[in-house]
Order: structure tokens, then C-alpha cells, then sequence
């Protein structure tokens, strides 16, 4: 990581959906996980991914896990040049499966199936932000 590129907040989780309704469902999520979320949809979060650098990002993939296939570049290239595979990326998916299966491993780290539930996506940030901690 070069100076001129902000460091990685362990504190922000990027959240990212088309469905304003999904992005207010994350983002409170996040919230009940002591951190702060990033609300964005995807036609605009590669623009917040140049100013900051978030512990995690989720991001819904709608209805054929392809609403966020336009940060891919924008995601990888962060990923590049932070200290190890940071941030950590969630894709909240219609299909049950890991990122190998479902062929998104290059940016994905987990995959969790939809309906979106506290009880389903808290642990998986809390554990992907520890794991960032360590």
C-alpha cells in the first residue's frame, strides 16, 4: 500500500445492494455488530472504494448474483493492494454454495444464503472482522 491510499477501517463494513430495503436490513445488522456501515448501491460504491477501505464489504447479489459483478475490478484492485486479503467480502446469494462452487472465489470469501437474518450474517462479519484483527 502505497501513502496516498487510505489505510483499511476495520471499523466501516461497505454495504452494497440495489434494494434500498436490503441495504437498510444489512446496515442494521452491521450496527448490532459494533461497527459502522457504508451504505451504497452498485453503481457507486468503486468511487467510496477509492476514499476508503472498509474491514468487510456484503454485497447482495440479487437475483442472479450478478448485481454487483461491476465492483469486481474496483474490489480486486483494493484487495491488491491492502495488506492480505482485505477487505473481506460477503455475497448475500439466492443459492446455497461456497465461492468455489457458485465460480466467484477471485473476490468472494463467503457466501451466505438468503433470506438475510441477523442470525445468519452478524456472526459471519464478526468473524471475518476478527480474523482482520489478528
Amino acid at each position: 500500500m502505497n501513502k496516498d491510499e487510505p489505510a483499511v477501517d476495520l471499523s466501516k463494513v461497505l454495504v452494497v445492494a440495489k434494494s434500498p430495503i436490503n441495504r437498510i436490513v444489512m446496515a442494521k445488522i452491521v450496527e448490532r455488530s459494533s461497527l459502522r456501515p457504508v451504505v451504497d448501491s452498485p453503481e457507486t460504491a468503486a468511487a467510496t472504494l477509492r476514499s476508503l477501505i472498509p474491514g468487510a464489504i456484503i454485497l447482495d447479489g440479487g437475483v442472479d448474483n450478478k448485481d454487483c459483478d461491476g465492483l469486481t475490478s474496483a474490489i480486486a484492485a483494493v484487495r491488491c493492494g491492502a495488506d492480505g486479503p482485505l477487505p473481506a467480502v460477503i455475497l448475500l446469494s439466492n443459492r446455497n454454495g461456497t465461492p468455489e462452487s457458485l465460480d466467484l472465489s477471485e473476490i468472494i470469501d463467503v457466501v451466505v444464503a438468503k433470506p438475510i437474518t441477523p442470525e445468519k450474517l452478524q456472526p459471519v462479519i464478526e468473524r471475518l472482522i476478527a480474523l482482520a484483527r489478528t
